[in-house]
């Protein structure tokens, strides 16, 4: 009977253990997506913000925006109870502007996920496209992050301006 019960508790242990470590992970690479992000920010210039490659695609500073409202929304609406609430702001904001608010995003998301409790993350939460986990939100928000970011690379490319280093994991 001893050997069940260590077993069991060692199994639970080891369960509660991979899914601390899954945010751990998560938060490692969300810091290092932070640095990077605003590193590529800061390389364009403030005149280039509203360079776009084609006209059907988003400019440089609608990019950033756009990274900053989905994390914004993903955050608050997947792991915490508060309501999302789009805010349009009319006024163009200034690239130290962009570049704060981008930061407050990451740091918000960073705050919520620290406190999200591991088990939550097999929850399941409803999405536009079915269905998920809060660990398959968490990959989403990095993967959105990531889609941009590379082609906010290629807008830096196509205006001669070498990006940063990647910064990975």
């Amino acid at each position: 009977m001893k050997k069940i019960v260590l077993v069991l508790v060692l199994l639970i242990s080891t369960v509660g253990f991979s899914q601390n470590e899954t945010i751990d992970a998560f938060l490692e690479k969300w810091q290092n997506s932070k640095n990077y992000l605003v590193e590529i920010a800061k390389s364009m210039p403030e005149e280039k913000y509203d360079f776009k490659p084609t006209a059907r695609e988003m400019s440089f500073g609608e990019q950033l925006l756009h990274i900053k409202g989905n994390m914004d929304w993903l955050g608050t609406t997947y792991f915490t109870t508060e309501k999302f609430d789009k805010i349009k702001d009319e006024k163009t904001p200034s690239k130290a502007e962009i570049i704060s608010s981008l930061e407050m995003s990451f740091d918000k998301v960073y705050e919520i996920i620290k406190n999200t409790k591991p088990g939550h993350l097999k929850d399941k939460v409803d999405f536009f496209a079915g269905p998920k986990t809060k660990l398959q939100m968490l990959n989403l928000l990095q993967d959105h992050v990531s889609h941009h970011r590379g082609q906010l690379i290629v807008y830096l490319n196509l205006n001669e301006i070498k990006p940063p280093s990647y910064l990975g994991w």
